[in-house]
């Protein structure tokens, strides 16, 4: 899926004649990974980085992705700098975007300078990064479900397949995995009627939403962090999820015997 890439600081690359490449200027500008090779580097540091984030971040110019011939946006190790100078700037000094990106303007002009040193390069266990680890698990994900890989990757762009940095151990990353092949068996299912990643993708955006009110409804029991108030608010989960999967069942069935 991505290339094997490693990246360290003094990466020096020689300016076109009369141009100045955007801030940082010692790094690589050559765009050779995906946007989950980028949530891999970042998420030691910043474990809430998502793929939404980062294209938000795209989308308000903060960093500027190149795009491969067949459309995938392509990252380079400069342009993991800045995102992670904003994510930086957004967790420890609480400014506002409008202010970090005028400040970005600053840099890239050379108005501003500061030193930059760039983050640790983390591996995790097995001599892999944790974009090498996330690029394999989506290889074998792909095996497993019998599908293609540019098919796993559409899912992983488009936010409907995620990794799992989070996941304790072999066996919640076994259950992770095996969630993760029945998602893949059924988007490539749907397919033959016509629903690819685009409708996934706002099914999966109203997924997030309905996970977050469940959340907001146990934060009286994680607040606490006792051991036993943690468990009863996994129980709670649990409990709300089957409701919330049943309650859905029902609607998509009214909707469609309304439509027949």
């Amino acid at each position: 899926m991505s290339p094997a890439f490693k990246y360290e600081a003094g990466q020096e690359e020689p300016l076109p004649s009369g141009s100045r490449l955007p801030w940082p200027h010692n790094v690589s500008h050559t765009a050779t990974m995906r946007i989950s090779d980028v949530l891999g580097l970042l998420r030691a540091e910043f474990p809430a980085v998502s793929h939404s984030k980062i294209r938000f971040l795209e989308d308000q110019e903060l960093v500027t992705p190149e795009r491969s011939a067949a459309g995938y946006r392509t990252f380079s190790p400069a342009d993991v700098e800045r995102l992670r100078y904003v994510l930086t700037e957004q967790r420890d000094r609480y400014l506002p975007l409008k202010v970090i990106k005028a400040k970005l303007t600053q840099l890239d002009s050379g108005v501003l300078d500061i030193e930059h040193p760039l983050g640790p390069r983390v591996v995790a266990s097995g001599g892999l990064t944790p974009a090498q680890a996330e690029a394999s698990e989506f290889a074998n994900l792909a095996a497993a479900a019998g599908v293609t890989q540019a098919f796993v990757d559409e899912l992983v762009e488009a936010g409907i397949l995620r990794g799992h940095p989070r996941a304790q151990g072999v066996q919640d990353l076994a259950g992770h995995a095996r969630r993760d092949v029945e998602i893949i068996k059924i988007a490539q299912a749907l397919q033959a009627f016509g629903i690819d990643w685009r409708h996934l993708r706002s099914m999966r955006a109203a997924a997030d939403r309905q996970v977050n009110v469940v959340d907001q409804s146990v934060q009286h029991l994680t607040s606490k962090g006792t051991s036993l108030a943690l468990g009863e608010a996994n129980s709670a989960r649990a409990e709300m999820a089957e409701l919330l999967i049943a309650l859905h069942g029902h609607w998509l069935r009214d909707g469609l015997e309304e439509l027949a």
